[in-house]
């Protein structure tokens, strides 16, 4: 068992030093606990990277959690889950209320709105990498239906707004009808409810709880395919059902997660300050990371990871679901072109996409040269939205 002490300065090393997203969390704890350490063997790591993707929510906050769990129990779930998510979250809060002052300074503004506009192509990426990776496993039928799961998730984040994750349980229930034939059994049931974690809360009266925690529940517990996803379900609220932030406002949130360290649903604390300020921020994130911590527990303690790998109607649903929030990723592209007010910010967001697409540079390197681009077009006396 390793003490609390040491999952705390390794998994605050990993938070501090995270920028890039889950792709290189996952391979920061691969390299800490399989590599270096040998804490956990090279397939069970897999098998739990695995695991972790079948649930709602973050991906690889679950997998630091998990890792956590597995080197130091209980407590060291805690210790490392919150360890791995705190510096990021505090870096973002600090810059959030900078960019979501009354007068913040120009350079800020600027810095804001061209990585904002950047991450446009950084949304469009992820999309279609996702798109891939979700659908080449799929032919015939299969692929028709994963197709159609992927068009009504783009039209929901694109027009429905708030009706995202209805889409994404919709299609995912879709899909295990069609495998059961039509029916489903208590089995089946039970896997729909309880392997994804929160799914029926959507349905419930659970949505008339206070607006913001709402928004962040949502966003932690039922955000199928986390990542990306997590941006039309945010946006739907924070701008166009309550107000709290302006399309250009939430664009430059997103920049925020994406040039911090950490899992990019920190992004909530971002809204959560526009909705109430500080409070408004913890509150945001403590309600979108506690059912991590939760399903990680309840999901993939002991050997419970392996059942769920193997439980056909998890599989099933994920398969409907999975294409549909691919497909959020993609339609949420519609509402966030409505924060670009500036001709300069959609040639931003172009020049991003050849970046990414033609010349292969990384996601932080183009973020970064469009916030260095903005702030210059600022100092120099440009417009600003």
């Amino acid at each position: 068992m390793v003490g609390l002490r040491e999952v705390l300065r390794e998994w605050g090393r990993i938070g501090v030093a995270g920028f890039g997203g889950p792709p290189v969390h996952v391979a920061m704890l691969r390299e800490l606990c399989v590599e270096r350490r040998g804490w956990i063997d090279g397939r069970e790591f897999e098998d739990a990277n695995a695991a972790c993707g079948l649930l709602p929510g973050p991906a690889s906050t679950q997998l630091a959690i998990f890792c956590a769990q597995r080197v130091a129990g209980v407590r060291g779930a805690l210790v490392g889950g919150l360890a791995f998510i705190l510096p990021g979250l505090v870096l973002l809060i600090a810059l959030a209320a900078i960019s979501l002052s009354d007068a913040p300074p120009a350079w800020i503004r600027g810095a804001g709105a061209a990585a904002g506009a950047a991450v446009l192509a950084v949304v469009l990426q992820a999309g279609i990498a996702l798109a891939r990776t979700s659908l080449r496993e799929h032919t015939g039928w299969r692929l028709a239906r994963a197709l159609l799961y992927v068009a009504v998730g783009a039209g929901a984040a694109a027009v429905a707004g708030a009706g995202v994750v209805l889409a994404l349980l919709a299609c995912g229930l879709m899909e295990l009808l069609v495998r059961r034939g039509g029916t489903l059994g208590p089995r089946d049931s039970l896997s729909v409810v309880a392997a994804p974690g929160f799914a029926v809360l959507a349905a419930t009266g659970l949505a008339a709880l206070p607006a913001l925690a709402w928004t962040a529940l949502k966003v932690g517990a039922l955000s199928y395919g986390g990542g990306y996803v997590i941006v039309p379900i945010m946006q739907a609220d924070a701008v166009d059902a309550y107000h709290w932030m302006t399309d250009a406002q939430f664009l430059n949130a997103v920049a925020l997660g994406q040039l911090t360290p950490g899992p990019v649903v920190q992004t909530v604390a971002a809204v959560g300050y526009a909705a109430a300020g500080l409070g408004g921020a913890i509150l945001a994130s403590v309600v979108a990371f506690a059912p991590s911590f939760v399903l990680v527990w309840a999901a993939l303690g002991g050997q419970r990871f392996e059942r769920l790998r193997a439980n056909l109607g998890v599989r099933a649903f994920l398969d409907g679901a999975g294409p549909a929030a691919v497909g959020a990723i993609l339609g949420t592209l519609v509402p966030l072109a409505g924060g670009l007010h500036e001709p300069w910010q959609a040639a931003v967001a172009v020049a991003g996409a050849v970046a990414l697409f033609a010349a292969r540079l990384g996601t932080m390197v183009v973020l970064l040269a469009a916030a260095v681009l903005g702030v210059v077009l600022a100092l120099a006396g440009g417009p600003l939205p």
